[in-house]
């Protein structure tokens, strides 16, 4: 893209010379390599651990066997939509909770979530205790927005590319792992689909401790914002390699939302000023809401920003909606009392492909300017056609394929959405913007799960559903195409209106 949009850029100037003069700017080079290196490297160890679970690619079969005593219409209609209604209640209250608590509280949250729902999974029984289950495992999906905000709050915008592929990857390669090792336990060791749960359990459990080791923000956007006048409060910092004296100057910033523990004041009564300062401040909930507002005003009045996030949004929900019934699909294709399943190894396959996608896609460097319309409606168009496959094809091989296509395309074009609006907006903005998108996304889950999933509405069976979710995306590509090629007829005039101008001024 040509620059930034919708950012504070003031702030991300000051941002961007305070790490030059630390020597934390471009690829980590000098002291400030650390800086960003061992928070990040935290994250991504908690990413991969969370997302070791070597039970998920089986939860349907699990849920459906005789010890669970559930129904195929109990686990389909009554119990996984309430994962979508809770993700909805709970995204805008942890968004605030994200701000407030400063997020590193809410990432253990995530994780304490986790381990609640794992071990409910392993002891509750009966429809009442699975959909609280289903309560819990939803705030554990709407907590993301605090690991993901807590990641553009330690690194400058250069290498948000490169962060963003590091993190993803990361949870990307631990599924891929889980879902190894469940595949070859059950079909080698012939071990318990329960077995498989408590590992999970334990491995979640590793990621909640390692969450507790994650460097605490100082500050926040809204509940603990500083005044311009505070950040730019002389401060001396310490080089945190060889701890030589690097910078002492009126003019230094640093980024709100992140105390940079690499470096130190070396005069702690000016530090103690500045924390009594930041407690003094009174938390206006009507001023928030009214920089919420203005802030998502900013954000979204570029119009590639919109076009990128309309994207995230619309895509989001038919994602959603494809891999938390997939399993069901498969086992009215392929029952799994009557032969062995693959789940595991197909769930590997297609996380550890979609894990390289969103590696390489980190290393690109193209400009998504003109072509990133056409490019989302193409890209679309194959996610369309790999369900509606998977759906008329009534055989578990081609199931499996068309789940994989399906799921490294959609990997690749959410980390280059996720980079592309992260590089357009300010540190402060991701969570917001990101927010928003999930919202928007759930709501029209919501809409429809009730209408096409739940038994009070349609409660359509699974081969109608997924029909509905290949139009869905077909209808997708079809609003990208058009707006990307009114975007490329609008570029090309004005640039033929440029040319023809330029000959006159000479």
């Amino acid at each position: 893209m040509a620059g930034p949009r919708g950012g504070r850029p003031a702030r991300r100037s000051a941002r961007a010379s305070s790490s030059s003069s630390s020597g934390g700017g471009g690829g980590g080079g000098g002291g400030g390599g650390c800086c960003w290196a061992l928070p990040t490297g935290l994250l991504c160890a908690y990413g991969f651990f969370c997302s070791v679970r070597p039970s998920e690619p089986f939860l349907t079969p699990y849920l459906l066997r005789p010890h669970k005593n559930l129904s195929e219409t109990q686990v389909f209609n009554k119990i996984y939509p309430v994962w979508t209604y809770s993700y909805l209640a709970l995204l805008f209250p942890v968004f605030l909770a994200t701000d407030y608590l400063r997020y590193k509280p809410v990432v253990l949250l995530q994780g304490l979530s986790l381990i609640v729902t794992w071990f409910m999974l392993l002891y509750a029984e009966g429809l009442r205790a699975i959909q609280l289950l289903e309560f819990f495992y939803g705030m554990g999906t709407a907590t993301d927005i605090a690991y993901y905000s807590y990641i553009y709050s330690i690194v400058d915008i250069n290498l948000y590319q490169k962060v963003t592929s590091y993190c993803r990857s990361a949870t990307l390669v631990g599924y891929t792992v889980g879902s190894v090792s469940g595949q070859l336990l059950v079909s080698v060791a012939g071990w318990s689909l329960f077995s498989l749960n408590v590992i999970s359990l334990t491995s979640i459990s590793i990621a909640f401790g390692t969450a507790w080791f994650l460097p605490m923000p100082q500050k926040s956007l809204f509940f603990h914002h500083v005044s311009s006048q505070q950040l730019s409060w002389e401060m001396k910092v310490m080089d945190c390699k060889n701890g030589s004296v690097v910078q002492d100057h009126p003019s230094v910033q640093r980024a709100p939302g992140w105390e940079d523990e690499t470096k130190v004041p070396l005069n702690g009564e000016g530090h103690s000023a500045e924390k009594q300062s930041v407690q003094e401040q009174k938390v206006d909930i009507v001023k928030v809401l009214k920089d919420l507002w203005q802030d998502f005003l900013q954000c979204y009045s570029s119009r590639t920003m919109l076009c990128w996030s309309v994207w995230w949004a619309l895509s989001t929900c038919g994602y959603f909606q494809v891999i938390n019934y997939a399993q069901g699909l498969w086992e009215m294709v392929l029952p799994s009392h009557s032969t062995e399943i693959y789940n595991g190894a197909v769930e590997a396959a297609s996380t550890l492909l979609g894990a390289v996608a969103v590696f390489v896609v980190g290393h690109i460097k193209t400009s998504w300017a003109m072509w990133g319309e056409v490019a989302l409606a193409l890209f679309s168009v194959l996610i369309a056609a790999a369900v509606y496959i998977m759906d008329t094809v009534r055989n578990i091989w081609v199931c499996y394929a068309s789940y994989v296509v399906f799921r490294i395309i959609y990997m690749l074009l959410i980390t280059t959405a996720t980079f592309q609006i992260a590089t357009n907006l300010s540190v402060e903005r991701y969570a917001l913007v990101f927010g928003v998108n999930t919202f928007i996304a759930l709501a029209l889950q919501t809409l429809l799960t009730l209408i096409v999933v739940d038994a009070s509405g349609l409660g359509l069976d699974i081969f109608t559903q997924f029909m509905i979710y290949a139009s869905y995306f077909a209808a997708i590509s079809l609003v990208f195409l058009g707006s990307g090629i009114y975007s490329i007829i609008r570029a090309y005039r004005r640039q033929e209106q440029m040319q023809s101008r330029s000959p006159e001024s000479q």
